[in-house]
C-alpha cells in the first residue's frame, strides 16, 4: 500500500506539523516524526504555546527561576518559546542540510500586540531572530497593511519570513510584491539570496466555514451545491498568482542571483465540518512547490487514508473562477467575508496571546513562594490557525 505522505513528497509537497511544545522535544516525538520523514518543518502560534505551557511540570524549573528574578510574563513567554523553537530547529537541522535549506524550517510569531505597528514588528522580528539564532528559523509576520513593509524590511536584512494570515488573492498579490521588494533590497546590500527563505501562509478551512454559513442562510439547491467549494477555489487561484510571479521579470532577475521562491503554504487545513472528508484540504491542494502545515489529527488522517491523486491545482483555474462567479451570482460577498476573516484572525491572534500572558503572570506569582505551583489554565478557544473567536462562533 502506498504511503500518502511519501506520495505528497513525490508531488513536490512539503508536510509541516502545526504544533510544538516541550513535551514533543523531551519525549522524542518530534524527532521520531522527522526521522520517519513524515514531516519536514514545524509551525507554531500563540495558542499552540499556550497549550504547551499549561502542561504541568514541563516548564516548572524555568518559571520558578524567572519568578525569582522578577521577569515579566512577556519576557518569560518570549524566552521559553524561543528556547523551544531553537531546540526544534536543531531537531530539524538534518532536513535543513539535506534539502539545502528548502525545508527543515521552524516558525515563531512576532508579538501580536504590534500588529498595527511596522517598526515594532520589525524590532520584534529582529529580537526573535537573534534569540533563536538558528539558520533554519522563520519569523511569522501577519500580512496586514502594517505587516507588509515589515516583511520587506526583514527579508532585506536576511531574516527568513513566514507570512501569515493571508485570506484573499488580492492580499496575496501584495505579499508577493513585499517578498520581491525585500529580496531586491537584500541583493542590493550584497546578501546571499540563497540563504533567505520565505513561505506565504494562505488560510483555507476558515473560508469554507464563513462562506458555508452564508450559503446556509441563502438556502436552495444552488447554495447547497456550492457548500465547501469556496476555500479550495480561493486557494487554487492564489497558486495561479504564484505561477504568474514565477514567470515575471522581477523574479527572473532574482532567481539569476540565487533567490528561491516564496512557497505557498496551506494553513488552517483541519476540517471543521464533519460532513467533509477529513483530508480534503490536503489532497485537493496538492501542487508542486507548496507546503501543507497540518495539526496532528489531520496529519494522522492523511497518513491513514489520504488518497493522493496528483496535482489538483495547476490547470484548475477556470473551474475555480467559475465557483467564485456562482457565489457572487447568489449574493455571496466573498471579498467582504475574506476581509472580515482577516480582522477576526488578527483579533483572535491578539486574544490568544493576551490569555497566554495572563496565565503566565499568574503562574509566576504562584512560584514566588517556596514550593508554589500553579497549572496554566486551558487555552482560549480563539486559536488563530484553527478556530474563530468565541464571540463569532456559531
Amino acid at each position: 500500500m502506498s504511503d500518502p505522505l511519501k506520495q505528497l513528497a513525490d508531488e513536490g509537497v512539503s508536510v509541516w506539523l502545526d504544533d510544538l511544545g516541550r513535551h514533543r522535544l523531551v519525549s522524542g516525538s518530534l524527532e521520531r516524526l522527522v526521522r520517519s520523514r513524515a514531516i519536514t518543518g514545524v509551525t507554531t502560534n500563540p495558542t499552540i504555546f499556550h497549550n504547551a505551557l499549561r502542561a504541568v511540570g514541563d516548564y516548572d524549573a524555568e518559571l520558578r527561576d524567572f519568578a525569582q528574578l522578577g521577569f515579566s510574563a512577556a519576557e518569560v513567554v518570549r524566552l521559553l518559546t524561543s528556547q523551544d523553537v531553537r531546540a526544534a530547529c536543531d531537531v530539524l537541522r538534518p532536513v535543513f542540510q539535506e534539502t539545502d535549506g528548502v525545508d527543515g524550517r521552524v516558525s515563531i510569531e512576532v508579538d501580536p500586540q504590534w500588529v498595527g505597528d511596522t517598526q515594532r514588528t520589525i524590532a520584534e522580528a529582529r529580537v526573535l531572530w537573534w534569540l533563536v539564532d538558528r539558520p533554519n528559523a522563520m519569523i511569522k509576520i501577519p500580512a496586514t497593511p502594517a505587516g507588509l513593509p515589515a516583511i520587506t524590511a526583514c527579508l532585506a536584512e536576511g531574516i527568513s519570513v513566514n507570512v501569515t494570515l493571508i485570506f484573499s488573492v488580492e492580499r496575496y498579490y501584495a505579499v508577493l510584491d513585499a517578498f520581491l521588494a525585500g529580496l531586491e533590497a537584500a541583493r542590493g546590500a550584497g546578501r546571499d539570496l540563497s540563504r533567505i527563505a520565505s513561505v506565504a501562509s494562505f488560510f483555507v478551512s476558515r473560508v469554507d466555514t464563513a462562506v458555508d454559513r452564508r450559503l446556509d442562510a441563502i438556502g436552495g439547491f444552488e447554495a447547497g451545491e456550492l457548500r465547501g467549494s469556496a476555500a479550495i477555489a480561493n486557494a487554487r487561484l492564489a497558486y495561479e498568482s504564484y505561477e504568474r510571479m514565477l514567470r515575471g521579470q522581477r523574479w527572473a532577475r532574482l532567481a539569476e542571483a540565487g533567490a528561491r521562491p516564496q512557497r505557498p503554504l496551506w494553513a488552517s487545513t483541519g476540517v471543521k465540518d464533519p460532513a467533509y472528508e477529513d483530508t480534503r484540504y490536503v489532497v485537493e491542494l496538492v501542487a508542486p512547490g507548496t507546503v501543507n502545515t497540518m495539526p496532528e489529527p489531520t496529519l494522522n488522517a492523511v497518513a491513514d487514508h489520504g488518497e493522493i491523486r496528483g496535482d489538483r491545482v495547476s490547470h484548475s483555474y477556470a473551474a475555480a473562477r467559475s465557483v467564485l462567479d456562482r457565489l457572487s451570482a447568489l449574493g455571496v460577498d466573498l471579498d467582504g467575508i475574506l476581509a472580515q476573516l482577516e480582522q477576526e484572525g488578527v483579533a483572535a491572534f491578539q486574544a490568544s496571546w493576551l490569555a497566554l500572558l495572563a496565565d503566565v503572570e499568574i503562574a509566576l506569582g504562584a512560584r514566588t513562594q517556596v514550593g508554589g505551583h500553579h497549572r496554566i489554565q486551558d487555552a482560549d478557544d480563539a486559536a488563530v490557525d484553527e478556530r474563530v473567536p468565541r464571540s463569532n462562533a456559531r
